[in-house]
């Protein structure tokens, strides 16, 4: 048996049950492979579904979503990370409902001008959403194929070599779910540790299966330890409580969402408020004794948190602390308010 007919065999069979995924053999949903080929990317399954259940039922087609605020997507994006994603996700629904009559385009070069798509994607929903004759090249696929074939070809020029490599093996009729299978058997049998080699569907045209090797391939590069940034953000309140709020610029890292004020983030730590271009007549400064660690994907943020009390402007809002859920906040300035809060506590 070929190996697209062994894995299309185990995938009818075993396939995960996913909420934007159709049955075998099925036409899916093109407006949900978009929505959460977007919302995987650079998130896990398991982490999407929820989000996935909370959009679809929010917007239930293309146009109610490009009909929605762009803060309304964001709110509904909060802890999913990666903010450009929510944005660029926004503006192509928009783009596919202004321009090519709200039906999702099947081929390469139209998926690959609208906003946040890029080969991987559009290769993912070419193939999975019309059965597109391509295979979208993920790290599931990636380390099933390095075993298959024993590829010891390191990554990042790995993905490529296999881009050209996987086309030998695309079925005609059924690429989309031959794309899916290969996920799924990443997912559950081809592990990055251990790989299942036993009950693996094409272990028979693998060139690795059961061999000590499996679970080294594939080849990574050591990789270089994270800068750290430096910040230091205000927490400033008045009589009332109410604390300042801004809107971070619309390009760039957590674009568009609100955030404490602060000092820009730099290799050099503060040494309390010098080089702070801070001029309020407040100056009763409480330096708070917990410092945010937060992870990026290129680098490290120690934020030190100051708080105090007065009556100047320093943002371009004020919200009391119990409405924070109703502004995009990222996950770094939750951890503020956070620590704010348990350090109030224990005062």
């Amino acid at each position: 048996m070929r190996l697209d007919e062994s894995l299309l065999a185990w995938y009818d069979a075993t396939h995960r049950h996913l909420p934007w995924r159709a049955n075998p053999g099925k036409a899916p949903n093109p407006y949900h492979v978009l929505l959460s080929e977007i919302m995987l990317q650079q998130t896990t399954v398991a982490t999407v579904i929820d989000y996935f259940h909370h959009f679809i039922n929010r917007w239930p087609t293309l146009t109610d979503f490009a009909a929605a605020t762009k803060d309304e997507v964001y709110h509904g994006w909060q802890g999913l990370g990666y903010y450009s994603r929510a944005r660029n996700l926004h503006q192509c629904i928009q783009k596919i409902v202004a321009h090519h009559q709200g039906q999702v385009p099947q081929d390469l070069e139209t998926l690959l001008l609208l906003p946040g798509i890029g080969p991987y994607t559009a290769a993912a929903i070419s193939a999975i959403a019309y059965n597109g004759p391509v295979v979208p090249v993920d790290g599931n696929i990636i380390r099933v194929f390095s075993r298959l074939l024993h590829l010891e070809t390191e990554l990042p020029q790995l993905q490529q070599e296999i881009r050209e490599v996987v086309k030998d093996y695309v079925p005609p009729a059924r690429s989309g779910d031959f794309a899916q299978g290969l996920m799924d058997l990443g997912a559950t049998i081809c592990k990055p540790q251990k790989p299942l080699c036993q009950e693996c569907p094409i272990q028979q045209h693998c060139r690795v299966a059961g061999l000590q090797i499996a679970g080294l391939l594939p080849r990574k590069k050591v990789k270089a330890a994270r800068p750290v940034l430096h910040g230091i953000t205000f927490w400033y309140e008045d009589n009332e409580g109410r604390i300042w709020l801004r809107r971070r610029p619309e390009k760039g890292l957590l674009a568009n969402l609100m955030e404490f004020p602060g000092t820009p983030w730099r290799p050099e730590p503060y040494e309390a408020f010098i080089d702070v271009p801070l001029h309020l007549t407040t100056t009763q400064w409480t330096v708070l004794p917990k410092q945010i660690i937060h992870t990026f994907t290129h680098f490290q943020l120690r934020l030190t948190v100051v708080k105090a009390t007065g009556e100047d402007q320093l943002g371009d809002i004020q919200v009391m602390p119990q409405d924070f859920k109703n502004y995009a906040l990222p996950t770094l300035m939750k951890k503020v308010a956070a620590m704010v809060v348990e350090v109030s506590g224990s005062d």
